[in-house]
């Protein structure tokens, strides 16, 4: 895929405080009101944190991400959530996001 590239599409971010440890890459969940903490496994998530610093997070809300992932993961529509490792894995209850992107380590989606 090195041609192919699908950064930039429709990226929405907006700055939260940090609840917790948050650091770039993580998957994030709102904790309280304007602030966000690191998803936890199996839990849903409202976007990826793009940069961190001094305990302000700047969280990508829209668009699309890779991420690391747990399991298979297939392209099309898929329900995602969290996992341990700070990627993703399907299920039952996830929200059903378009992933357009798998390989043995990553999935790319449109949050």
């Amino acid at each position: 895929m090195d041609n192919i590239k699908f950064t930039g599409y429709m990226e929405n971010v907006l700055t939260f405080e940090c609840e917790g440890a948050v650091e770039a890459g993580d998957l994030v969940n709102i904790t309280a009101s304007g602030k966000v903490g690191k998803a936890s496994e199996g839990g849903a998530f409202i976007g990826k944190c793009v940069n961190q610093k001094n305990g302000i997070a700047a969280v990508q809300l829209g668009g699309y991400i890779e991420t690391g992932k747990t399991g298979t993961v297939a392209v099309g529509y898929q329900k995602l959530v969290a996992d341990a490792n700070g990627g993703v894995k399907t299920a039952s209850a996830g929200k059903e996001r378009l992933v357009i992107f798998a390989d043995d380590t990553t999935v790319g989606y449109i949050l």
